[in-house]
């Protein structure tokens, strides 16, 4: 967890790091970066990161709670937020948005972090549920990119897709999930190569479990009683011992977008805790 310490910096695993330290080494000074679902879990993370990364920051969250909350937090800690309530798959709302954006300055970085889940298999999983699956979480991410690059354009940008290990291992009732994040990973691709020669970086970051407030609804609703048990098991199937924490995926969001990483493209990056390489060795 991030704690931050007004205008001074946050501090993240008992070390303060100062906002003008964090700025140094990966600053995203005076960037308008644009976050979806970025009120909550890893999209929180990521917005409040880049935030004191000196980013503006555009959150694009359909719950309206969440993401005044979360740019009150960023405020309080001296950054710039907005928050925008948007369903992402609705693509004129989106297109509408995101030119207004655009009409106050640049579109430098685009998170597109906003996706639902699915526990079932092929079976089990209904038309109605495989079309919302679809709805949000790849056509959402084409709105989102569709709507952006033409003023990407412009001067370059960065765009981060949320993938998961899912899109390359088999993951037990994860068919619908699964399908739309093997999806995002060849938009991932597809971008990177048809915009090379417009200085526009396309990557995705692939987590494995990410300890959020999804998770513990998960738990809450699905094992009533034994939520902490089942959180440890859940957390022994990381080779690594634990599952990750928003906080880790945002840091490495905020590499891949700054001026650091320049010359990365179409490149996925799990942070899995050695789920895809060390599990059964």
């Amino acid at each position: 967890m991030i704690l931050f310490h007004g205008n001074e910096g946050y501090r993240y695993r008992g070390v303060l790091f100062k906002f003008n330290k964090v700025m140094t080494l990966f600053s995203l000074e005076n960037k308008t970066a644009i976050v979806t679902g970025g009120a909550s879990g890893i999209g929180k993370a990521i917005s409040t990161t880049f935030a004191s990364a000196g980013a503006i920051v555009h959150i694009l969250e359909f719950n309206t709670v969440n993401g005044m909350a979360t740019v009150n937090d960023i405020e309080k800690s001296g950054g710039q937020a907005f928050f925008h309530q948007c369903d992402v798959s609705n693509h004129t709302q989106v297109k509408e948005l995101i030119a207004s954006i655009a009409s106050k300055g640049t579109i430098d970085i685009l998170v597109n972090n906003a996706g639902i889940a699915h526990v079932g298999n092929v079976e089990n999983t209904s038309e109605s549920v495989l079309d919302s699956i679809y709805n949000v979480n790849i056509k959402g991410i084409y709105n989102c990119i569709h709507a952006s690059i033409p003023f990407m354009k412009i001067n370059g940008g960065v765009i981060i897709n949320m993938a998961s290990i899912a899109a390359s291992v088999g993951i037990s009732d994860r068919f619908a999930y699964s399908m739309s994040k093997g999806a995002v990973s060849t938009m991932t691709l597809s971008v990177a190569k048809d915009y090379l020669s417009f200085g526009i970086r396309c990557n995705s970051i692939s987590p494995a479990r990410i300890h959020t407030p999804f998770v513990d609804g998960f738990l809450q609703k699905n094992y009533p009683g034994r939520e902490q048990e089942m959180f440890e098991k859940l957390s022994k199937t990381q080779p690594i011992g634990r599952m990750g924490t928003p906080d880790e995926v945002a840091f490495l969001a905020l590499y891949l977008c700054s001026d650091k990483a320049t010359f990365i493209t179409g490149t996925d990056f799990p942070i899995d805790g050695g789920f895809i390489k060390l599990n059964g060795n």
